[in-house]
């Protein structure tokens, strides 16, 4: 757990309380917006970071796309592609978490499918809030294939907790081919139980329209939630696929009296920080776009309180 929890954002992450009892890892600032050129920026500070630091590098580990830990930040796909033909020069292994964006959350099924053609983030700072992502001829429209792709989450539907780590044939060789590198064999692995529950949340997720609820879903987010952006308690809204995001000027001042005054609303949200943020689910026959919008009204109604 605390090898997992080093790798995330020092500055906007989660664990910086435990800054002092975690190993110290190298990090690439992150792209400061959603452009392709944003991405190219950090590309080249990643490949000037392996440069530097390739020798004492094991891995590239990101979240793909939408950086969830990381502030509920959205980048282009294209740096996932650069990012891969970097590691590849440097013969570092790239790692994909797709915890909280996989299984349909950003409107690919899974993050690393995304390209120009499918990345349509909402932000109230662009011009026109959409970005214009006209294709690009050197645009690969394939999945970008990481060594190692983590996830968890929606595998099981929340039911019940799994989490699942794929790889390449060639890293899977190397841990098992000679009798078992990682001895560190979880008590629980395999449950047969959370397996069975996953497989019937994943049938379940396949036979239904998920795209189209994921895009219903975006366009109720965009509806309810842009009336934020015109507080001076607001510093920015962003919506992508079924994940909308109201990031604040200051953090939460109240963050227990903010969550009990949601709970009596009817709305469960968990603001962190400066964020205010919903992932609602997209596969619930019972949650209807009312739902989702009320949602995005309390998300208003917080950042009015907090002007």
């Amino acid at each position: 757990t605390f090898g997992a929890m080093s790798v995330c954002d020092p500055v906007n992450g989660m664990h910086g309380m435990f800054s002092g009892m975690l190993a110290q890892q190298i990090f690439v600032d992150s792209p400061s917006g959603p452009t392709k050129e944003d991405a190219e920026r950090c590309a080249v500070a990643l490949e000037d970071t392996l440069m530097r630091h390739g020798e004492e590098v094991a891995a590239v580990i990101l979240e793909p796309v939408v950086q969830g830990a990381g502030g509920m930040r959205f980048y282009h796909p294209k740096l996932l592609r650069l990012a891969r033909e970097a590691c590849d020069r440097h013969g570092v292994l790239l790692i994909f978490d797709e915890i909280a964006t996989g299984f349909g959350r950003t409107g690919t099924m899974f993050a690393l499918e995304q390209n120009t053609d499918t990345f349509r983030p909402w932000y109230s700072s662009l011009p026109g809030h959409e970005l214009n992502t006209v294709d690009d001829e050197d645009d690969v429209k394939l999945p970008v294939v990481p060594d190692v792709l983590c996830l968890g989450k929606a595998i099981t539907g929340g039911y019940m907790t799994l989490g699942a780590t794929m790889t390449t044939n060639r890293v899977a060789e190397g841990i098992s081919g000679t009798g078992g590198v990682f001895m560190h064999g979880p008590t629980f692995m395999g449950n047969p139980l959370a397996c069975a529950t996953a497989l019937a949340s994943l049938n379940l997720l396949g036979s239904s329209p998920w795209l189209e609820n994921v895009l219903a879903s975006r366009d109720v987010l965009i509806e309810s939630m842009a009336p934020a952006a015109e507080l001076d308690s607001v510093k920015e809204v962003r919506v992508l696929g079924a994940i909308g995001v109201c990031e604040l000027e200051e953090p939460v001042a109240d963050m227990a009296a903010t969550q009990a005054s949601l709970v009596d609303d009817g709305i469960w949200l968990r603001p962190f920080g400066k964020l205010l943020y919903t992932m609602p689910t997209f596969n619930c026959p019972d949650l209807t776009k009312d739902h989702v919008r009320r949602i995005g009204e309390a998300i208003c109604k917080v950042a009015t309180n907090a002007t």
